[in-house]
């Protein structure tokens, strides 16, 4: 009886001690999570970007690295299945080798124990696809040096904020949105993750007048003739792909088959991470959806500011196709 009694507290100890750990795990991920922006040189970034920024700022590039350039929920991951699949002449099971954030690392993105995007460039062999966020000033200086090629994809404000309002629901390293008006509030004023959407586009405008090296697309365009855009990729990758290769890569990279491709839909990301029963990754992909979200009051007040922060800029976008 004495012995039971002993083993029942000795397990008791164990099962106290096992969810202890547990609860201790549990505690330190959301210690990660959902935590405010950090300003790193002007510009709003993840806590744990800006705690590893001298990573970031020292990546040394390669001369043959190819930097894809976006602001947040502009195209980036389709841009990004477009060129590994140019990179690997089509080849469909080549480019479901790995979910597309391991085949395309995301250079600044570094979380304690989960991801480091400089780390994963490492072990890749070149050429290498690069991902990044950054605006233009934040680029490192090795891209610069080494006249690597740089391809920026923008999208009208109006169809990023609200793509990117249900990103952040569902991507766990956001800081809480608040409601759609909350939100589209820190989204004019720059106050989300990566900054101003004004700034960003606009300085990688301006960039390209003087760098030959950087390609500047149009989300709307590529949705408008995707055929004709990715032939404009492959001119300025100095390639020639047959007319059957590209026809592959068109419906290979088309939203409907990236929307159910495990390796692009972002689906093979951990659920604690990114939850897609709030809202999936791959949500519309179209123009024009801002027209479902934006109350009238709402879209006036964006107008005018919107025309306040563009003057003077040759940048034109289009809100609907």
């Amino acid at each position: 009886m004495e012995t039971s009694r002993s083993q029942h507290h000795q397990l008791w100890r164990e099962e106290r001690q096992i969810s202890s750990v547990i609860s201790e795990r549990m505690e330190s991920k959301e210690g990660i999570f959902r935590r405010q922006l950090v300003d790193v040189h002007g510009v709003a970034l993840f806590w744990s970007i800006a705690e590893a920024w001298s990573q970031v700022e020292n990546f040394q590039a390669k001369k043959d690295d190819l930097l894809i350039a976006t602001y947040p929920k502009s195209g980036t991951t389709w841009v990004s299945e477009i060129l590994d699949m140019i990179y690997n002449d089509a080849d469909v099971e080549k480019c479901k080798r790995d979910a597309i954030f391991n085949r395309v690392p995301f250079m600044e993105l570094i979380i304690p124990d989960i991801i480091n995007g400089v780390e994963q460039l490492a072990e890749i062999p070149s050429p290498r696809l690069v991902k990044t966020h950054l605006p233009v000033q934040l680029v490192p200086e090795s891209f610069w040096e080494n006249g690597c090629k740089m391809i920026y994809v923008a999208r009208n404000a109006k169809d990023v904020a609200v793509s990117y309002y249900h990103f952040y629901k569902m991507a766990k390293m956001h800081p809480e949105p608040g409601t759609w008006d909350e939100f589209l509030g820190k989204f004019v004023a720059g106050e989300v993750a990566f900054g101003s959407w004004y700034d960003h586009v606009k300085g990688w405008w301006e960039q390209k007048t003087t760098h030959p090296n950087i390609l500047y697309l149009f989300y709307e365009d590529m949705k408008e003739d995707p055929k004709r855009e990715v032939q404009k990729v492959i001119r300025f990758l100095g390639k020639e792909v047959s007319e059957e290769v590209v026809n592959k890569i068109l419906h290979h990279t088309s939203f409907k088959e990236m929307q159910k491709n495990p390796t692009s839909n972002y689906t093979m990301m951990p659920g604690d991470q990114m939850d897609h029963s709030v809202s999936p990754f791959m949500r519309k992909g179209i123009a024009g959806d801002w027209k479902n979200q934006f109350t009238v009051a709402q879209n006036e007040r964006f107008d005018e500011d919107y025309a306040e922060k563009m003057k003077g800029s040759t940048l034109l976008f289009r809100t609907e196709i």
